[in-house]
């Protein structure tokens, strides 16, 4: 089973130079960096270390991972941040699980022991309560204990089993979902979220909110 690992970042310098060596070369067999428009020498970086990396046509994480996972070839393929908050030591055991017959793994921080570190009082809600929403529409078919890390990995023919062609931000929480409505083998594994490196996060607020509200809500009723 070819491993394909997708990363995903624009402006992560400090992260690219700290995480990046930790991918070890015996876990993939391709490797693509998905730039959003980097002007912080997260291009030069990846160049000069020699990472395939292209830069994507429309703004947003939604359309980097839909561009990217059209572009890798794997059987089997990982969605990776490399701005401190992935530990990669989970790698492996995310393709463990795929190879022993699961269809998604789902990375979680807050089941089976797992902790995050770079959460605060309004992100830690703001996870409960989507949570809880996505549980309390698609509870009786999989029960998530975190649904918005967008840790994953998953077999590439799902992408065309599930029909998933978003730009969404919530690419990721589309994919979850529509793989329970579909009844695929869906795990959770943990995994904690170490703090993050090179500043705040990018990701606006309120508009994610939004998105995730009119995502669960879509694809309960869709």
């Amino acid at each position: 089973m070819k491993v394909s690992i997708i990363v995903f970042e624009i402006n992560e310098i400090d992260g690219m130079r700290a995480m990046m060596p930790q991918i070890k070369r015996e876990w993939y067999d391709e490797l693509l960096i998905v730039d959003g428009g980097s002007t912080d020498g997260t291009i030069e970086y990846a160049k000069e270390h020699g990472y395939d990396l292209f830069v994507q046509e429309q703004k947003g994480v939604g359309a980097a991972l839909n561009e990217a996972v059209r572009k890798v070839s794997g059987d089997l393929v990982i969605i990776y941040a490399p701005d401190g908050s992935f530990e990669t030591d989970k790698i492996p055991i995310m393709i463990e699980k795929i190879r022993a017959g699961y269809d998604i793994v789902n990375v979680t921080r807050y089941g089976y022991g797992a902790k995050s570190v770079d959460d605060n009082i309004f992100t830690s809600a703001g996870n409960r309560v989507f949570t809880t929403m996505a549980n309390l529409f698609f509870g009786r078919q999989f029960h998530f204990t975190d649904f918005l890390y967008t840790y994953l990995a998953f077999r590439r023919d799902v992408i065309q089993k599930l029909a998933l062609d978003t730009n969404l931000m919530t690419w990721g929480q589309v994919l979850l979902l529509r793989g329970v409505k579909r009844g695929l083998k869906i795990v959770e594994i943990p995994g904690n979220e170490p703090r993050r490196i090179g500043g705040a996060v990018k990701v606006p607020k309120l508009r994610a909110a939004r998105q995730l509200f009119t995502t669960i809500v879509r694809e309960r009723f869709h």
